[in-house]
């Protein structure tokens, strides 16, 4: 349903916490510009996590006013609580999302019999469509593919954002539903080889600072053409690899206030890059050419 690179964006922040949507308008128009293939709003590197649900909401809103149907945008509403993501798809819905990205249940362990009837019970209760999302190093809990293909007969879920960096698994998972669901890397390192596997893109972190980059390399490498992917992914993997030097969005949202694309709010718990860090992503940067910036 949705091909190529989607960004991951940034929620920007003033130094107090507040957001702010004028720099999150700035964000939508630089994507818009430079061929991002969707926006994934209010997800794992928007801040989901410390947003309130007036303002998760709001934020998803805006983002989609904002890009004005010259880009689709995929909203974060995973929660691990069933009701909250419910009420949150249903949100996005209502606010013109194009479809909706839910997590799995973080920190209450469910069974995998447990995420099956979350999901189904998400998708059953609001008709947008939905992307799955896996990303067992955040949240304590691993969807596994067996139950990915369970999920994939129900015609609202129709993606999955596999974050396990593990190919094999990406392998099997295309081979088991790849014909039903979309398959999507949520690991830039290995974006490029899991769309050679047969995946549809990636929901990236590095297409905040690299959007045109990240586009070019993902729409090389859906065509066939990975001599020129590969040329662009290599540029790229310091980025790929840095960005994560922290926890994600902390590495992205400093690169960003680097470029003087936003300003250098982030919220508690988490905390501005160390400094002894900022070498390491100002180099990344700089190897992919990206330190040119824009003013704020």
């Amino acid at each position: 349903m949705f091909h190529g690179s989607m960004v991951a964006l940034v929620t920007p922040m003033q130094e107090d916490g507040a957001v702010d949507f004028d720099c999150l308008a700035r964000l939508v128009e630089f994507h818009v510009e430079s061929g991002t293939d969707a926006i994934v709003a209010v997800g794992t590197t928007g801040e989901s996590a410390t947003l309130d649900e007036a303002e998760h909401c709001l934020v998803i809103r805006r983002v989609v006013e904002m890009a004005a149907g010259r880009v689709p945008v995929i909203a974060g509403t995973g929660a691990n609580s069933t009701t909250e993501a419910i009420t949150l798809t249903r949100c996005a819905m209502e606010a013109g999302a194009d479809a909706c990205l839910l997590v799995t249940p973080y920190y209450n362990k469910p069974t995998q019999e447990g995420l099956y009837r979350h999901f189904r019970a998400v998708a059953e209760a609001v008709p947008v469509p939905q992307i799955l999302y896996n990303v067992p190093g955040r949240t304590a809990c691993d969807m596994v593919n067996a139950t990915v293909e369970r999920l994939a007969s129900i015609a609202n879920i129709v993606g999955i954002k596999d974050a396990t960096g593990n190919m094999v698994r990406g392998k099997e998972l295309i081979e088991r539903c790849g014909d039903r669901l979309d398959i999507y890397s949520g690991d830039d390192a290995t974006t490029l080889e899991l769309i050679a596997l047969g995946g549809k893109g990636g929901i990236s972190v590095t297409a905040n600072v690299a959007p045109r980059e990240m586009h070019q390399m993902c729409a090389a490498a859906l065509a066939g053409d990975y001599e020129t992917a590969a040329a662009i992914n290599q540029r790229l993997m310091p980025l790929h690899q840095r960005l994560f030097v922290e926890a994600n969005p902390i590495p992205v949202k400093w690169a960003l206030h680097e470029m003087g694309l936003i300003p250098a709010g982030i919220r508690l718990p988490l905390t501005p890059l160390s400094a002894s860090y900022h070498d390491t992503v100002r180099q990344a940067l700089q190897s992919a050419g990206l330190l040119q910036g824009k003013p704020l």
